[in-house]
């Protein structure tokens, strides 16, 4: 399949485009952009839509464009919001900007393929003054079509409002698609479905300052089957950055996938073959399956893309150190056991907490586990040992009085304690001097 577009629409990333003539467009290189405000120091799951959107134009000889949003991070947009984000200092959103630019350079490639684009957009904001913005760029835009914005008729409807500082984003975002097509020639914005009115508000901005044709292409936001957001856990956000979350945390948050959503993330997140996934689902429905055999192929081949394959590897290293099954020190120390040496080694790769040993020997299994954040509140740890999913060492802890005693510590200093088999955290026993 030679056409971009057609590649996008069978893996089910095209919500609505402009105009219908872009499968012929992009039978030549172009350069297509989407942009990232910088709200935080990472990037979340449900951004990596727009990320895979990028990598498949370069891969069929396109230029990916990244736009940072140094100036419009300072406004926040109000797509899909009920509330006015709280604004960021200066200081803050610069230091944000640096990260995520670093963090492109990590996941798109430099080396190979058309050398992708990364902008700042206030870089030609910052220039601007007030009274220069509205008499030059302002006037091109009229209330009405601009109150009609679905983003705008939403927030209208809610008792929050919307403040003019919000109201003004989509004519910031509708000048970088006119700027970035000016300078550097960029024909193609893409962003969430929740974008689309900002993008054809660079368009009509566009048209009206005499530019020639660009278009528009939105992608589904990244929900579930029961029309949540991704990229939300119950302990937050689900970071790409590996100090905001670690990559076994996202591994295994991506093995938890429901079999009703893993096939369309396989064609929306991965570059795997459709054949593959083809296979893959039909295997699914087969009395011969191996569960979470899809969700595995998954968060194998999202967990190399965001970290690496050295971050798959330490996934992978946690998991199998973590596998249920596995002894603590009380038992023969072969290959594969929970031992003082493996929990260090792994220790980097996983959620870890570290408390001294008079707040561990002789306390209670659910005390501990508030105290080093495994589960909110002692009614949560009662009702987790009650419904048979608290863990310590591999082992299933079934009484809520259990304490911990000195024999339970492996090596005299590690606790594993978990909850279910998948969240699990690494315990660090020291002595108080």
């Amino acid at each position: 399949m030679e056409n971009v577009i057609d590649k996008l629409a069978e893996r089910g990333f095209i919500d609505q485009m402009t105009h219908p003539e872009l499968r012929e467009w992009v039978k030549k290189p172009i350069k297509a952009y989407v942009g990232f405000d910088p709200t935080a120091d990472s990037l979340h799951l449900g951004n990596l839509i727009g990320i895979m959107a990028l990598a498949w134009f370069q891969k069929f000889g396109h230029t990916p464009v990244v736009i940072l949003g140094g100036a419009t991070g300072r406004i926040g947009d109000p797509s899909g919001k009920s509330a006015e984000r709280p604004l960021l200092d200066d200081q803050v959103l610069a230091a944000n900007v640096g990260r995520l630019e670093g963090f492109f350079h990590k996941i798109l490639h430099f080396s190979s393929g058309p050398r992708p684009i990364i902008l700042n957009n206030n870089d030609w904001f910052g220039s601007f003054t007030l009274v220069d913005f509205l008499r030059d760029v302002g006037k091109h835009f009229r209330i009405g079509p601009m109150l009609a914005k679905e983003m705008v008729r939403s927030r209208f409807e809610t008792e929050a409002g919307m403040s003019f500082t919000e109201f003004s984003y989509q004519i910031l975002q509708a000048y970088d698609f006119y700027h970035l097509f000016q300078k550097y020639h960029v024909t193609l914005e893409m962003g969430g479905s929740d974008q689309w009115g900002n993008i054809t508000a660079g368009l009509e901005l566009n048209r009206k300052l005499g530019g020639d044709s660009i278009y528009g292409l939105t992608f589904p936001l990244l929900t579930r089957s029961d029309g949540k957001k991704f990229g939300k856990s119950e302990e937050g956000a689900i970071w790409l950055a590996g100090d905001r979350l670690s990559p076994y945390q996202f591994y295994q948050y991506l093995v938890r996938i429901p079999d009703a959503d893993v096939i369309r993330l396989l064609k929306m997140l991965t570059f795997l073959d459709m054949a593959e996934i083809g296979s893959l689902e039909r295997a699914m429905n087969s009395p011969e399956y191996v569960p979470n055999t899809a969700q595995k192929r998954l968060a194998e081949e999202v967990t190399r893309f965001v970290h690496g394959q050295e971050g798959l590897d330490a996934a992978l290293r946690v998991t199998e150190g973590m596998a249920p099954g596995s002894k603590g020190s009380k038992e023969t120390m072969g290959e594969g056991k929970l031992t003082g040496a493996v929990l260090e080694e792994l220790a980097a790769d996983m959620p870890n907490a570290s408390l001294s040993y008079e707040e561990v020997v002789g306390q209670k299994f659910i005390d501990i586990a508030v105290r080093s954040g495994l589960v909110p509140s002692k009614s949560e740890g009662t009702r987790l040992v009650k419904n048979g999913g608290a863990y310590l060492n591999n082992e299933r802890v079934a009484d809520p009085s259990f304490s911990i005693s000195s024999s339970d510590l492996i090596d005299g200093s590690f606790l594993l304690i978990s909850a279910g088999k998948k969240k699990r955290l690494l315990i660090r026993v020291h002595t108080v001097k």
